[in-house]
């Protein structure tokens, strides 16, 4: 315990509310929120809302100390889920907050879900501060967000570009809030190199030399069918003896209403000999997943707006190199270069590297930049911006990987894996932990209540134009 940063005995601890995905689930933010709470359970009591659809456990509570005490490696933690279907509504924050007494309220994942807890913020930071871990796709800064984020105390925010985004959109506003880049971090101790055992690398691949892999979810932003047809485009570059050494590797359900029939695509494309296509869609274990990373020489995510792309996290943490659009939070993951020297930071004239002004990246990664970007949207999210890249750009990507030889791949993967692992980068839970616990406890520090009533003098609308340049 002497071993953990700002270890608080139990009794001295803030006790923090938690609302997102019921930890013991396997979802993005469930495993985000699992491994906040439990590496930082040496200085914060925790009870989470544990969301689910139709949570088959719904209303019950339970006492998960000491299996958090097993990972955490201590004594004393104090963890309960409260299972609950969805993430909460009025009724049930006031009750916790009457009942428990908590000193914080931490939120994750996209506002919208949090539309019901935003229309009562004021009551509820009269008495404690509301803390939210949050990410957002893609530019335009979304002026849309402004009311969410100013009905936070702490925005930390899970990209650079997410960190520029909570700036620009609140302006002045910003200067009262705690505002703090805490990116992803995941388990080093978890997904890391290890051999694989032959049987399952028989059973996934065969005796295939060349893995491309895919590892996210079958959804329509993914661009799957883009990064299939790039693999084709690739395979017909070579003579079938060297089809025959290269498979595509996606784990992701084949057919899903929010993407698209991936057999079909593949169907459709396959009038070349040597052209292989692989399923994995069971629930593997993070060890078997782990196993996936580790026997593929590169993973790829092509996503037309991605906030983070925690598969790029988990390949890296395993020694794999990856291959990415250039977008949103994977950008941050490819460790862009300005012509400073410096890690690459948005700013409002270069609020995204997305048109390749910034060349040199981290060896590890393989970028792919868009060729264009079109504005989508929908009324609650009226605009973002889509990435696509060609998957021709993609084509030759792999190819230039190809020829690489296994050791240098294996040496650039190895590279991400120690850059993950720095204290500049800090893509893991450790590092994750300690930027949670200095922010939170920074707020405490200066975090006064909302007054009791409020006066504001209105001088027309808000100014929602955009304060980045949009051509760069």
């Amino acid at each position: 315990m002497e071993n953990k940063f700002r270890y608080k005995e139990q009794k001295d601890r803030k006790k923090i509310l938690l609302l997102g995905d019921d930890i013991r689930l396997h979802s993005g933010v469930a495993t985000v929120a699992r491994e906040i709470v439990i590496q930082t359970a040496h200085h914060f009591n925790w009870l989470t809302i544990g969301a689910a659809i139709n949570h088959p456990e719904n209303g019950k509570r339970f006492d998960i100390s000491g299996d958090v005490n097993e990972q955490a490696k201590i004594k004393d933690s104090w963890v309960h889920v409260l299972c609950n279907n969805g993430y909460g509504d009025p009724d049930l924050i006031r009750t916790i907050i009457r009942e428990e007494k908590p000193d914080a309220l931490f939120i994750i994942t996209d506002p919208r879900y949090y539309t019901w807890l935003f229309q009562i913020e004021n009551e509820i930071r009269k008495q404690i501060p509301i803390v939210y871990l949050n990410i957002w796709d893609d530019l335009p800064a979304p002026n849309y967000n402004r009311a969410f984020y100013e009905s936070c105390d702490a925005l930390l925010a899970i990209s650079k570009q997410t960190k520029f985004i909570n700036e620009i959109v609140l302006g002045e506003k910003a200067n009262d809030k705690v505002i703090r880049y805490v990116p992803h971090g995941l388990n080093p101790e978890i997904y890391k190199p290890t051999t694989v055992p032959a049987d399952f690398m028989e059973q996934v691949v065969g005796d295939k030399e060349f893995v491309v892999f895919f590892n996210s979810r079958n959804i329509r932003r993914k661009s799957v069918p883009d990064l299939i047809l790039a693999y084709r485009l690739f395979v017909e570059k070579l003579s079938v003896e060297d089809r025959e050494k290269c498979t595509l590797l996606l784990h992701t359900q084949p057919v899903d209403e929010n993407g698209t029939d991936l057999p079909k695509v593949v169907e459709t494309l396959n009038n070349i000999e040597g052209f292989d296509v692989r399923f994995s869609h069971q629930k593997l274990s993070t060890e078997q997943l782990n196993w996936l990373y580790n026997l593929a020489d590169v993973t790829c995510l092509l996503t037309s707006n991605e906030g983070w792309g925690l598969t790029l996290t988990e390949s890296m943490l395993a020694g794999t190199m990856i291959l990415a659009n250039v977008t949103g939070g994977m950008q941050d993951q490819m460790r862009f270069t300005d012509e400073n020297g410096n890690w690459f930071t948005p700013s409002k004239d270069v609020p995204s590297n997305h048109t390749g002004k910034y060349i040199k990246h981290g060896e590890w990664s393989i970028p792919v930049f868009p060729s264009n970007r079109s504005i989508q949207g929908s009324p609650p999210t009226p605009y973002i911006w889509d990435d696509r890249c060609k998957p021709e750009d993609v084509a030759q990507k792999l190819e230039e990987l190809l020829w690489m030889s296994k050791q240098e791949r294996m040496e650039k993967g190895l590279k991400g894996r120690e850059w993950c692992l720095s204290e500049e980068a800090g893509f893991n839970t450790f590092a994750q932990a300690q930027r949670v616990i200095e922010a939170i406890d920074d707020l405490f520090e200066s975090w006064t209540p909302r007054e009791e009533f409020e006066f504001f003098k209105v001088d027309g609308l808000p100014d929602n134009t955009t304060k980045h340049k949009l051509v760069y």
